[in-house]
């Protein structure tokens, strides 16, 4: 785990200057919320064991093989003892916890967004989105782009993320991810930080391309420096945690003359969880290359198995239809041995993602599906440009050490101001 913990610490020396000066106390406390554990001793250097946070599934199961422990210098001066707390909110295992948060985070946003029946999908629409009759501006957004091709919020950026929780809206799934991925820095901020932390411009949706010409968090000017790691090999190195709330794609291996259905060109993604069997897989395999060989083999299968009837393969293949299955050939029941033996690889049922409008679910259901709707060609797994662990995770520090800083309560954090908060009630584990 050494070289993923070498990674993630070069994405963070990417971002000189941009931390926040803080109380010592402040960033202890969130240091703290994020999982590490203080103690003090009669020591002259510092004792950190941050460990592979990455590759754990959870706090609980981190603080039990030991990680996110600190022994410090009992005659350590403030300064010196400020200075320390500020690096260490950029350990590699300081990123990996707050990448847990994220995964809470998206899970959350993805369960609200597929959980809207008013969110909607439409192939055949004048624009990119669609607000229906009470238009945009009613819904908390404001047109920026002509055909429905650009939009940023009105007004209070969370009030016009609900519109996507609760009104009435429709995109393609690309619109889909972008809002997924707003929807998932609502949910890790709460709604007044959200509305505070990011200006309105910062939060636009539309087409892709549109957005680099606006100050969008996600990809435009403000969006900073952007993680590049198109087949996950870094990524997969790092550990499961690394993955949340990762934007991606499925796409079309093939020339677009084999498309046959264009609206399933490629599906849009942010990761929701993968499971400890896929990440062990996806370490072995060196990230998505391995599995791109994998689909392309799937799909030189049923080339080979006449098709029946509507959503042919997702019922054999997802749904695992009884029916269905009893109704091959020998021969035919043969070739589906060979694609369950395929399918039952960790990585398609435990690596889940959200896909407007398909809500959450496992990569393998996708993969399956498109080979209903595109049999022609075979797709490709592909992580997208982010700044979760850069950017983001900047935004993100700040805006916990401005709350600290306003409410006086080290520890607390802006999200514990929802439903299920526990602001401030958290007391230091050493002072």
């Amino acid at each position: 785990m050494r070289a993923g913990a070498a990674l993630l610490g070069a994405l963070l020396v990417l971002l000189p200057g941009t931390a926040l000066s803080a109380a010592p106390e402040c960033t202890q406390g969130l240091l703290e919320r994020l999982g590490w554990r203080f103690e003090s001793a009669a020591v002259t250097t510092p004792d950190v064991h941050g460990g592979p946070v990455c590759t754990r599934e959870d706090l609980r199961q981190a603080h039990a093989q030991g990680d996110l422990r600190a022994t410090l210098p009992r005659q350590w001066q403030p300064a010196v003892r400020a200075e320390f707390m500020q690096q260490l909110l950029d350990d590699p295992a300081s990123v990996c916890a707050y990448a847990m948060r994220v995964g809470e985070a998206a899970r959350r946003a993805a369960h609200a967004l597929e959980n809207n029946p008013g969110y909607r999908f439409s192939g055949l629409q004048l624009g990119w989105i669609g607000f229906g009759a009470r238009g945009a501006h009613a819904q908390g957004w404001q047109r920026t782009r002509s055909l429905g091709r650009g939009y940023r919020p009105a007004a209070s950026n969370s009030q016009a993320l609900a519109a996507f929780y609760t009104g009435k809206v429709r995109s393609e799934c690309g619109v889909g991810r972008q809002v997924a991925q707003l929807a998932t820095q609502r949910e890790l901020h709460g709604d007044a930080s959200f509305d505070t932390a990011f200006d309105n411009d910062e939060l636009g949706i539309g087409t892709f391309v549109g957005l680099h010409d606006t100050n969008s968090i996600l990809l435009g000017a403000h969006a900073g420096d952007l993680f590049a790691d198109g087949k996950a090999v870094r990524t997969s190195a790092m550990g499961r945690q690394a993955f949340m709330g990762a934007p991606g794609y499925l796409t079309h291996a093939l020339g677009r003359e084999t498309l046959d259905d264009l609206n399933n060109q490629a599906e849009n993604f942010i990761v929701v969880d993968v499971g400890a069997e896929a990440a062990e897989a996806l370490r072995r395999h060196g990230g998505f290359g391995w599995y791109d060989q994998r689909n392309r083999e799937l799909w030189e299968l049923s080339r080979q198995l006449p098709r029946r009837g509507v959503r042919f393969f997702e019922r054999l293949l997802a749904e695992r239809d009884p029916a269905l299955r009893a109704s091959l050939t020998d021969d035919e029941a043969v070739l589906l041995e060979r694609m369950d033996a395929v399918l039952d690889d960790p990585f398609y049922r435990q690596f889940l993602i959200f896909v407007h409008p398909r809500g959450i679910k496992p990569i393998g259901l996708h993969v399956a599906r498109l080979l209903d709707r595109n049999p022609r060609t075979p797709f490709t797994v592909e992580l997208t440009v982010h700044n979760l662990p850069t950017t983001l995770y900047r935004r993100w520090q700040q805006a916990q050490l401005r709350h600290c800083a306003a409410t006086g309560l080290p520890g607390s954090l802006t999200s514990d101001s929802g439903p299920d908060g526990d602001a401030g009630r958290r007391p230091s584990t050493q002072r």
